[in-house]
């Protein structure tokens, strides 16, 4: 009974949004002529089914809210006619399919400064932001003394590309022989949400040129959701310490993650970490 009286709200929520959206436009925004008798704003039922490549009484059902299905292709064809932007396309596909769109992923290459501030004040905690690409676009000091970001040129700060290029960063990730494929295999999911993007595929076959391990594990097609657990670095003058990692979401439809790692609080050698990081005792 429940969920039936959830459904039912829901679907009195898209007869509301889709007349409302459709009473917002003036059909010569359309190209249709105004008219004179017109009785209520907008445009009608028929024009938008018109502009949707659908029938009248198939539109009308679902404005009306009853139960039909409905395409991914017609919800596109919907929101172009309605004019609706991105968050209102979001929503017009959380309440007929309830899920979100599912977008091709593009890849970013711009942080919001209130995140640059977030990474600064996390003085003892290694944090950068990764794209869809995994191109490493901001860190914070602590990640630059551990991960060494600024050794690679621009075109080539991807964490992937260093992962399996960059011999200092393979010293630094203890057992890397373990640790590389299971981030590789987080990548792959992030490579299948960016289907058709060249610059991920482009970066794919250039590692697959460069480095036997990666094109080895490539075909694998092992796939890890999980972006957080343990891992332990091997740091100059520490040793091996240990970290708990996690990833944010900072901007879901940029595709942009907050990745933060922070020493385990078990870890003998917390507090002479956060010393190291700030790089007291050091002439």
């Amino acid at each position: 009974m429940a969920q039936e009286r959830t459904l039912d709200r829901t679907r009195q929520e898209l007869a509301e949004f889709l007349r409302t959206r459709r009473e917002r436009i003036s059909p010569e925004s359309v190209g249709l002529p105004a008219g004179s008798r017109r009785r209520t704003p907008g445009l009608r039922r028929e024009e938008v089914a018109a502009l949707s490549g659908v029938g009248v009484t198939w539109y009308t059902w679902l404005e009306q809210g009853r139960e039909i299905g409905v395409s991914s292709t017609f919800l596109d064809n919907l929101s172009r006619a309605l004019q609706l932007d991105a968050a209102e396309r979001r929503h017009l596909f959380l309440l007929t399919h309830q899920r979100p769109p599912v977008e091709p992923g593009k890849t970013w290459c711009q942080v919001p400064p209130l995140v640059k501030r977030l990474m600064d004040d996390l003085t003892t905690r290694p944090s950068y932001v990764l794209n869809l690409r995994w191109d490493v676009l901001a860190w914070n000091d602590a990640a630059a003394r551990v991960f060494g970001f600024e050794r690679q040129p621009v075109e080539y700060r991807n964490l992937l590309w260093m992962l399996f290029t960059d011999a200092e960063l393979r010293r630094v990730i203890a057992d890397w022989q373990t640790q590389a494929p299971r981030i590789l295999s987080s990548f792959r999911r992030d490579y299948a949400r960016a289907d058709g993007d060249p610059a991920i595929g482009n970066l794919v076959k250039e590692l697959s040129a460069h480095s036997p391990e990666f094109r080895q594990w490539w075909h694998r097609h092992d796939v890890d959701a999980p972006c957080q657990g343990v891992r332990a670095l091997e740091l100059d003058g520490l040793g091996k310490v240990g970290f708990e990692h996690t990833s944010l979401i900072v901007d879901e439809d940029r595709h942009l993650r907050l990745v933060v790692y922070a020493v385990q609080e078990t870890d003998p050698q917390s507090e002479a970490f956060a010393r190291w990081v700030a790089g007291e005792g050091e002439e």
